[in-house]
């Protein structure tokens, strides 16, 4: 039986707590900011949780779960 490989792409844009919840980076950030608020812009800087359905297939990505 091979080992499962963890995802690259995923391992570089999710973190994964002690507790076990996933935690990604907002969309937003990036580029085009210029006509954005500040507050908004603000607001994209926190890492968020994903919601657990979501999360799930995070896991198994990153070779938390089989």
């Amino acid at each position: 039986m091979p080992k499962q490989k963890t995802h690259k792409g995923a391992a570089k844009r999710f973190k994964v707590t002690r507790k076990g919840k996933v935690i990604h980076r907002m969309a937003g950030k990036g580029h085009l900011l210029a006509h954005k608020r500040r507050k908004r812009k603000r607001k994209y800087t926190r890492d968020r949780v994903l919601p657990p359905m979501e999360a799930d297939k995070i896991l198994r990505l990153l070779g938390y779960k089989g």
